[in-house]
C-alpha cells in the first residue's frame, strides 16, 4: 500500500507540475479535522459487515470551503448534482491520473473488469450510483444527495472480508447562510480479515495519504468551480 501511494503522490506532483512549496500554497485551504467516534460511517452497513472484528482504523477527514458565488450555478439548481460533480472531479481529475493509469495497466481487461469505469470521460460523466465500480479498486456502496461513499482497499470483485479494506466518502454541505459550500473527503482504513491490535498504516504512509487527499481535493474542486 505504501509504495504505490507514495509513488502516485510524487508522480502527480511532477505531472501538475508542482514542487513541495507550490503544493503547500496550492493546498493551503485544505484543513484536516478529526473524525468523531460517533460519525455515521462507523455505523454504516459496509463498515459493520466488513470490519466484524472491530479492528482499529486509520481515519481522517479533509475539509475545503468554497464560496457559493464561485461554484457553477447549474450544480446548485438540483439536489445531488454538486455531490456528483465533486465525486467526478476526484476520479476524473488530475489527482487520480497516475493511479488510474497504474491500475489500468495491471487490471483493465475485456472480461472481468470491462463493466468498470476506466476512461476519463466515463469518470467525469458518471452519476456514481450504488454498485458502480471504479478502476478495479473502488465500488460505490452508498449514495445520498450530499454524499457518495466507496469501498476501497482491494478489487470490488473480492466481495468478502479483506486483509486491507476501507471506506472513502466524498461529501458536500451547502451553507446558504454562510455563503459557502463545504466539501469533505473522509477516509477510514482497517484490516477486516484477521484480528489486529494496531492501525493498518504506518505514520509515513498516513502522511503520504493526507498529501494525496489534498491533491484529490483540489483536483475535484476544479470540477465544480466557475
Amino acid at each position: 500500500m505504501g509504495g504505490p501511494l507514495i509513488t502516485a503522490f510524487k508522480t502527480a506532483l511532477v505531472g501538475a507540475p508542482l514542487g513541495a512549496g507550490a503544493f503547500a500554497v496550492w493546498t493551503r485551504n485544505c484543513k484536516f479535522v478529526p473524525v468523531s467516534p460517533s460519525d455515521p460511517i462507523f455505523q454504516s452497513a459496509s463498515y459493520l459487515k466488513n470490519n466484524p472484528l472491530k479492528n482499529p482504523a486509520t481515519q481522517d477527514m479533509c475539509v475545503r470551503r468554497v464560496p457559493l458565488k464561485d461554484i457553477k450555478p447549474q450544480l446548485l439548481e438540483k439536489e445531488g448534482k454538486l455531490a456528483e460533480a465533486f465525486c467526478a472531479g476526484v476520479w476524473g481529475g488530475l489527482g487520480y491520473w497516475y493511479q488510474r493509469r497504474y491500475l489500468a495497466k495491471k487490471y483493465q481487461n475485456t472480461t472481468t473488469t470491462a463493466h468498470q469505469l476506466w476512461e476519463r470521460s466515463q469518470l467525469q460523466n458518471s452519476t456514481y450510483e450504488v454498485g458502480t465500480q471504479i478502476t478495479d479498486h473502488f465500488e460505490v456502496v452508498s449514495k445520498t444527495p450530499n454524499a457518495i461513499t466507496v469501498r476501497c482497499g482491494d478489487s470490488p470483485l473480492k466481495t468478502g472480508l479483506r486483509d486491507s479494506d476501507g471506506l472513502f466518502e466524498m461529501a458536500v454541505d451547502v451553507k446558504p447562510e454562510e455563503g459557502v459550500a463545504e466539501f469533505k473527503l473522509k477516509s477510514v482504513f482497517y484490516k477486516g480479515l484477521t484480528k489486529s491490535d494496531s492501525k493498518p498504516m504506518p505514520e509515513h504512509v498516513e502522511w503520504a495519504h493526507r498529501q494525496y487527499t489534498k491533491l484529490w481535493m483540489e483536483s475535484a474542486i476544479r470540477n465544480v468551480e466557475l
